[in-house]
């Protein structure tokens, strides 16, 4: 059985959410690990919650980018792992590269907490294959740096990819280049989304939510 490990920083808060959803809603067994113990690799998949990892001093996951468990998935990343990034989680997976772009300040220059209807752009990943493209899912958005930006030939590159998962429908809440809320790498198993699908579960809003964290159970 897969196991799931869910990376605890100083200062994430959404590990709860996840903790619950994934062990109480979807039966798939996963457990806390913190950031420095070295023990990720006994893992099958991984989950980085959202929250604010050190204070989001200089950037949001600008330092948690530098924990000694990057160097561990990056390794789980090029074996084939599935490792999924949410909000917080996101912005430390680019940080540390191992997706393209970045995440910046919100073009309102405000935190934005609301609820946000996305839509499937490519089902060409492992988060996204049983979805139908232009799907469209309610989910809960809670970052104020949550716009993604990229230059035009990471963008060209990874459009052309089918890498950009999935975008805002009609309200782009953050001002993302080309409404982008979620991408991948360019093997698939690797994804980063800024809304919640943890909570969309917790509330019980939106069970499409439920197919992104089911993809964490999938054997390689």
């Amino acid at each position: 059985m897969t196991k799931v490990g869910i990376v605890v920083f100083p200062g994430s808060n959404c590990e709860r959410d996840v903790h619950y959803v994934l062990n109480r809603v979807l039966n798939i067994p996963a457990s806390y690990v913190w950031h420095n113990s070295g023990r990720i690799s006994e893992y099958d998949s991984v989950v980085i919650p959202g929250g604010f990892s050190y204070g989001d001093r200089l950037r949001a996951g600008a330092i948690a980018a530098h924990s000694p468990v990057v160097n561990e998935l990056q390794k789980m990343a090029k074996k084939g792992n599935i490792i999924l990034g949410i909000c917080n989680g996101f912005q430390i997976l680019a940080e540390c590269n191992l997706l393209p772009g970045a995440l910046v300040m919100n073009n309102s220059l405000s935190f934005v907490c609301k609820w946000a209807t996305i839509e499937v752009n490519s089902n060409n990943s492992i988060f996204t294959s049983s979805l139908k493209r232009k799907h469209k899912i309610i989910m809960p958005i809670a970052h104020g740096e949550g716009r993604y930006v990229a230059s035009d030939r990471v963008l060209t590159k990874i459009a052309r990819n089918n890498q950009i998962t999935f975008k805002y429908f009609k309200d782009n809440p953050n001002g993302s280049i080309a409404n982008i809320a979620a991408v991948c790498n360019d093997a698939g198993n690797v994804m980063g989304i800024m809304p919640h699908p943890e909570r969309a579960l917790v509330n019980g809003q939106s069970k499409e939510a439920a197919t992104i964290l089911q993809a964490l159970s999938i054997h390689r």
